[in-house]
């Protein structure tokens, strides 16, 4: 993540767009989960850049408390409100323990990558019951894969999404106050067993679907994007919106779309 570095901007302005703008996460994903693991309603949750709880709402009825961290303020906000029986923390991963306890799971959904991995995954690993278990929910809700089989309605114009938003914000991908040039790291299996963790196990439990969504739905996916925030375009936003919408309508006049979505996969790691 050469250029780029932590900052509180990453994801300003884009929490109000989570949940119309990304496909939620399956029952079946939680499912797979409590079978694996043996869920039965006892022990703790923690979830880890928990957005505005997508992972965390799913998976809090297997287990006695529940707990979401996010380091940005409108994102914890955004979970409050939504499910306001579960703990949640403006915090980021690094801060911990935090004195938050001890856990049955601690999860990341599409969040590990914007972390200091090797320090998050060795304070995971002190703060995971004898029994306890990492999960990582790989997952592509905001847009759909590309391909040629034929679905029900349009697909989105995603190439010519993204080429509008380089039109505005430069053809560089930024994140926050700076630049992804080479996009977000990976690299997660050399740091889990680096920091002593076993496995993993992989579970797909959701195939993947065809989805139908509109037009605003794909606006607020643009705007759930870390690179194509309402915060990165200023002033500018109101004719970058517009334009997505010339766009989005040429695309399909009835402003409705298809799109197949990735097979989502949990990865489970134990210490």
């Amino acid at each position: 993540m050469t250029g780029w570095a932590w900052d509180e901007t990453l994801f300003a302005g884009s929490a109000e767009h989570y949940e119309s703008g990304r496909v939620a996460y399956p029952p079946e994903l939680a499912h797979a989960i409590r079978d694996e693991l043996g869920l039965d309603g006892t022990g703790s949750l923690l979830d880890l850049g928990c957005g505005p709880g997508s992972l965390t709402r799913l998976l809090a009825p297997y287990f006695a408390r529940a707990v979401g961290a996010d380091a940005d303020p409108g994102m914890v906000a955004a979970a409050a409100r939504l499910a306001p029986g579960i703990e949640w923390h403006v915090l980021r991963a690094e801060e911990l323990p935090a004195g938050l306890g001890q856990f049955r799971v601690v999860s990341f959904a599409q969040s590990f990558h914007w972390m200091d991995q090797p320090l998050v995954a060795e304070r995971v690993r002190g703060m995971l019951t004898p029994d306890g278990a990492w999960v990582h929910v790989g997952a592509l809700t905001h847009r759909g894969v590309p391909g040629d089989d034929e679905l029900p309605l349009p697909r989105p114009p995603w190439d010519a999404v993204e080429e509008l938003i380089r039109s505005y914000l430069g053809p560089v991908r930024r994140a926050g106050r700076g630049t992804l040039p080479e996009g977000a790291k990976g690299g997660e299996e050399d740091v889990m067993r680096a920091a002593g963790y076993h496995g993993p196990v992989r579970l797909v439990p959701w195939p993947g679907a065809v989805v139908e969504r509109d037009t605003q739905a794909l606006v607020s996916s643009v705007y759930s994007m870390s690179y194509a925030t309402p915060n990165l375009f200023g002033p500018r936003r109101p004719a970058f919106e517009s334009d997505l919408r010339r766009l989005l309508a040429a695309a399909s006049p009835s402003g409705r779309f298809a799109e197949r979505i990735r097979p989502m996969e949990a990865v489970i790691w134990r210490p």
